[in-house]
């Protein structure tokens, strides 16, 4: 291993910040993750206190993955979750709560929009910057949280071009949206330097470290997935669980409810969406259920109810659905509950509602799939996965390296810094762990409550 081919990824996630140092061969060397508290005051609400979460946690990950090699670190790029933003001082600090994804206060107001907007998922940055600004008017600047995390460690607040296209009309053609930020009153230099995916944004100061902007937790977990043949499922297990089923061509138009976005293999395309069914819903059901969520991959990794029949049915809709219902009024549910019905079984119910919320995805999308490629914290739950391979009657496949959207962004720094020329090339990092087969036994009572699942629609 040679200390200049080592670079850093840091995903700023919804419950922790995770760093990873890998070498040329995707082998990591050195992690560590910072953990942090989301905010959720009301239902409509979701944020995190961005200065110790986006920008102080950013810090700390990065020092404590790096403070024990005695090489230099060739690149660092940061990746972080999708849509996002906060006020910062001229130091870059935040000023105001960092505001995340399904968070009213990105919504337009009905007086501003004929959309049904209170009760509308979708999502335009113009209105997290419109709040950013009445709420913080004289602030230097407007950033997401990947350009708070970039500054809290180069003193550049960037951000790569793909997380860039995720705030809606704030982009133009070629930059940002000047004569939109002039009706909300602010000029282009108050928004984060746009960098080109996989292209340096300079050097952290006082080092030949080179960094990339910051990118899109998602698609840093997709480059090193191994999810690339037509039937693949990528399911990523975080706060909310991310679904991009594998087609065998980019899809025009895709059936109503799921998004459609090209595959960086060239050809290939994605068909599929958020869900609100992630560890947000999984760590709530089993908190409810008597396991806290910090002892739950201790005490759950063999733990299944022993009769198939006896389990219920989640609707896992805790703050509204993204995909395919895109609403947040929805509420969760649990259904066809009795008193035989233990803590097990409702934690059961829980994963199997994890699975079905893929398999309708999967059937939305018409696409024969193959396998799920499970990435993400939660795929190291083997309960969960089980969970989620019975309840889709799909094999499920846990990457070998959970931290996947750190680990891609380590494959983005690399080609930042130039040792890298391509993104097909990451598929050498690619690894997996434990697989897991749906057991037989348990097809005929998961049928039932999928169908069950199934017909109570949103459950409205």
């Amino acid at each position: 291993m040679q200390g200049n081919g080592v670079t850093v990824g840091v995903d700023v996630g919804t419950t922790s910040v995770k760093a990873v140092a890998v070498d040329a061969d995707g082998q990591i060397i050195s992690r560590s993750r910072i953990p942090h508290s989301i905010v959720t005051t009301q239902a409509g609400r979701l944020e995190h206190d961005a200065r110790r979460a986006w920008r102080d946690g950013t810090k700390k990950a990065y020092r404590a993955v790096t403070e024990n090699l005695n090489f230099p670190i060739a690149g660092v790029t940061t990746a972080s979750m999708i849509p996002s933003m906060t006020a910062v001082n001229k130091r870059g600090i935040p000023i105001l709560p960092g505001v995340l994804y399904g968070d009213e206060r990105g919504q337009p107001r009905h007086e501003d929009s004929e959309s049904q907007g209170a009760q509308d998922l979708s999502f335009n940055g113009e209105w997290f910057l419109r709040w950013a600004k009445t709420e913080a008017p004289d602030a230097y600047g407007y950033w997401p949280c990947q350009a708070v995390a970039t500054h809290a460690l180069a003193d550049v607040p960037a951000m790569d071009s793909a997380a860039s296209s995720s705030l809606g009309t704030l982009l133009g053609r070629d930059g940002w949206n000047q004569p939109l930020l002039d009706d909300i009153g602010i000029s282009d230099a108050a928004l984060p330097k746009i960098v080109p995916m996989c292209a340096p944004g300079g050097t952290l100061p006082g080092s030949d470290t080179v960094f990339g902007g910051g990118t899109i937790d998602a698609l840093a977990d997709q480059i090193v997935s191994g999810a690339t043949q037509p039937g693949d499922v990528l399911a990523i297990f975080g706060a909310t669980v991310v679904i991009w089923i594998v087609t065998d061509a980019y899809v025009e138009h895709p059936p109503e409810g799921l998004f459609s976005v090209p595959h960086l293999v060239a050809g290939r395309g994605l068909l599929g969406g958020p869900s609100n069914a992630g560890a947000l819903f999984v760590d709530w059901a089993r908190e409810l259920s008597g396991m806290s969520a910090r002892h739950a991959r201790e005490l759950e990794q063999q733990e299944r109810p022993d009769n198939p029949a006896q389990v219920p049915v989640w609707l896992p809709y805790l703050r509204g659905e993204r995909t395919p219902f895109n609403d947040r009024s929805l509420r969760a549910m649990l259904v066809d509950a009795d008193i035989t019905h233990g803590p097990e079984a409702i934690r059961r119910a829980a994963y199997e509602a994890s699975g079905f919320v893929i398999r309708r995805m999967v059937e939305m999308s018409g696409v024969p799939a193959t396998r799920v490629v499970a990435s993400g914290g939660g795929s190291r739950s083997s309960a969960w996965m089980r969970g989620v391979a019975d309840a889709t009657g799909i094999p499920v496949e846990s990457v070998a390296v959970s931290e996947g959207a750190a680990y891609g962004a380590a494959y983005l720094a690399r080609m930042a810094a130039g040792l890298e020329t391509s993104l097909d090339d990451a598929q050498r990092w690619t690894a997996t762990g434990e697989r897991y087969e749906p057991d037989p036994g348990w097809e005929s009572a998961i049928q039932g409550r999928y169908d069950r699942f199934h017909s109570l629609g949103t459950g409205v």
